[in-house]
């Protein structure tokens, strides 16, 4: 157990920086570019993550799961040679997926509406391939339970992908707003290339260990080495579902900027720039903040695979419950505060973080709540993968698809509601197809969830955050009516709230907080006055 939130912390840690290091390049990009260049941004990079995932996304929890397996029965050599035909994999989808970007640039940009979005597109096209590569190390070294080399690829990706996104979107923003975005998305492949160039040199480093283990492993088990052929076929039938899965997702995403562009334009009170505005106040403000919460969620899933997957071969059945429970509250712990407080301080966070370009509050009110849905749908997905039901995630992606286009048709197209309708049909989508995770994990394991501890307790606590979060506000910004001021001292305070009703509740306990640095310490001094 300790192993797995291990490693889930480091991805978690390695999560929340790159996220955050978003939030802050995303500041002066948003001042460089507007709502207007984050919506053709947005759209560019809508397609290229679909393509992304068509062509490698599911591949390092398919090779983290079939990598972790092996090394459970002590396949050192087997495991290796998933790590080597993946690579070759990756390599050939990521090739052909940067052709059709390349090539296909024009006719997807008339494709959504936005012909100016073609060279964000054309600067994306070279990342799909790079990124399918690194997913290879990614999951070979996850499948080994180290999941260090991802969490550093992760930051110095980032890292590179915030300075050259800035860059040269400075740079291009005097020859038109098309080419600084551009600019912008330009970024995203010189990161993926640092990325890829630092897990290479790890791999290298690591590579005579690994091939030592394999050696001496092989003396000591005369396992039969399977073929190429043989972990190709599996490696297929099992990224297939996960791509599925996510792709069906991404879809949906895809499914909102056609119908964004569509519902809006035919109400006949928007012009081609309002509505790329909208759509950037979506994918550049309401996306990019309920989606940093969410980034724990998806160190958890990733972290789970292949320690679900090794328990499931072992038939530790018991362990198995103990650790679904766990990700499952530690998800819910840090979501349901983050959810309660973006949707109460909306309006000011915006404020705060894009003062030129303050629209769009709105989503963060009304579509806060997606975050619960969207972090139970992950962590679902990835433990549903581990116990090897990769059908199931995908089915439920698909309901959550059907569901989404009426609402959305229906929302959109009323004035009144116009974008807001796309994160009201998000939230559908997602609290469906977590809700089917759910249900089919409890009912496969046939665990008894900790239904207080998980839900009800972090629930309560949010919501006295929230309350609290809001008085502070509107008390500090009627003395002194500064936004950053006030918003800054309701988010302090909110999660002051949250952690002292939390322990006082019991609804942190020393088990969550062992695996938090200092957390015995902070732990034996709550119990000392008396807090637990």
């Amino acid at each position: 157990m300790s192993s797995f939130v291990k490693q889930a912390a480091i991805l978690a840690a390695a999560g929340l920086f790159v996220r955050f290091i978003g939030f802050l390049y995303r500041l002066p990009l948003t001042d460089l570019l507007g709502d207007e260049g984050n919506g053709i941004y947005g759209k560019a990079y809508t397609i290229y993550i679909f393509l992304l995932i068509l062509s490698s996304a599911g591949l390092p929890a398919a090779i983290s799961k079939m990598v972790s397996e092996r090394i459970a029965m002590k396949q050192y050599e087997n495991a290796h040679r998933v790590f080597k035909v993946s690579l070759l994999f990756s390599g050939l989808t990521g090739l052909a997926a940067t052709l059709f970007l390349w090539f296909g640039a024009e006719w997807l940009a008339n494709a959504v509406d936005t012909p100016s979005s073609k060279y964000a597109i054309l600067a994306l096209a070279p990342t799909v391939l790079i990124v399918g590569i690194m997913s290879s190390f990614r999951g070979y070294f996850q499948g080994m339970k180290n999941t260090t080399p991802t969490a550093v690829s992760q930051i110095v990706e980032q890292l590179f992908n915030a300075v050259f996104s800035i860059f040269l979107a400075y740079v291009l923003i005097s020859r038109g707003i098309e080419y600084a975005s551009a600019g912008g998305t330009a970024g995203t492949g010189i990161g993926a290339l640092a990325g890829l160039a630092v897990i290479w040199l790890v791999y290298v480093l690591l590579k005579p260990d690994i091939h030592k283990r394999i050696r001496r492993t092989k003396k000591m088990f005369n396992t039969p080495v399977e073929s190429n052929r043989k972990i190709a076929k599996e490696l297929l039938f099992t990224a297939l579902p996960i791509i599925a899965g996510t792709a069906i997702f991404s879809i949906t995403n895809i499914i909102d900027m056609k119908m964004v562009s569509f519902c809006l334009m035919k109400t006949g009170m928007y012009t081609t720039s309002q509505v790329d505005a909208l759509y950037g106040q979506l994918t550049g403000k309401y996306v990019v903040l309920v989606t940093l919460p969410v980034s724990i969620a998806a160190a958890l899933a990733t972290a789970v695979v292949p320690n679900i997957a090794a328990l499931r071969v072992t038939n530790n059945h018991e362990e198995l419950h103990v650790k679904i429970n766990l990700a499952l509250k530690l998800t819910m712990l840090f979501t349901v505060p983050a959810a309660v407080g973006i949707g109460a301080l909306g309006g000011p966070i915006l404020r705060l973080l894009f003062p030129n370009h303050p629209d769009g509050g709105i989503l963060l009110t009304v579509g806060a709540i997606s975050v619960v849905f969207l972090a139970l749908a992950q962590i679902a997905t990835g433990m549903l993968q581990g116990m090897n039901m990769l059908a199931v995630p995908a089915i439920a992606a698909f309901v959550g698809g059907i569901l989404k286009i009426p609402v959305n048709y229906f929302l959109i197209s009323d004035p009144k509601i116009n974008i807001v309708g796309a994160v009201i049909s998000t939230i559908v989508c997602y609290a469906a197809a977590s809700c089917i995770n759910l249900y089919m994990l409890v009912r496969t394991t046939h665990i008894k969830l900790e239904f207080k501890s998980i839900f009800v307790k972090p629930v309560v606590a949010s919501a006295v955050m929230g309350v609290s979060c809001l008085a502070v506000y509107y008390l500090i910004y009627m003395v002194l009516p500064i936004n950053n001021l006030a918003c800054i001292a309701a988010i302090v305070v909110g999660a002051l709230v949250y952690l002292i009703y939390m322990l006082l509740m019991g609804g942190i306990t020393q088990t969550e907080l062992r695996y938090v640095p200092g957390g015995n310490k902070f732990y034996n001094i709550c119990k000392k006055y008396g807090w637990l």
